[in-house]
């Protein structure tokens, strides 16, 4: 998908989000999607939601740091009917064990991007994960 022109993109972004309705497991299909896309070391400042692409800006632009790929996983799920109705959160984390800063994906109660590839129940979290800032995603439909 990411190597096509913008609007073979998102005629194609369409029709995985459909595909999302009826997956068995459609976090599994969201990372699967964002780990083939583009990386760049830095393209969005996580810290200013008020400069943060759109979904078709994101689409526009197929650049995608470790912040914009937590974004364009929420932003897939989040145009579906099947998580119309789900709430949705990205976390600014700290991991203390090792300083390191992650982004993740909170929809519901499950964690997605957790530790890159995976998802988790939000209690399962390690306490050495620390948030230092919540966004509670708006509703897109």
């Amino acid at each position: 998908m990411f190597d096509k022109t913008y609007e073979i993109r998102l005629a194609l972004w369409r029709d995985f989000r459909n595909s999302l309705e009826e997956a068995d497991d459609p976090f599994r299909s969201v990372l699967e999607l964002y780990n083939k896309s583009p990386h760049v070391n830095f393209h969005t400042d996580p810290w200013t939601q008020s400069m943060w692409p759109d979904p078709w800006e994101l689409i526009n632009e197929n650049q995608y740091d470790s912040f914009c790929r937590v974004l364009g996983m929420c932003y897939s799920l989040q145009l579906t009917e099947r998580f119309k109705e789900s709430d949705f959160e990205i976390h600014i984390s700290t991991d203390k064990k090792n300083s390191l800063t992650c982004y993740l994906l909170i929809v519901d109660n499950v964690v997605v991007n957790w530790e890159d590839d995976s998802q988790i129940s939000k209690s399962e979290l390690p306490d050495t994960l620390v948030s230092q800032t919540i966004y509670t995603m708006p509703s897109l439909q």
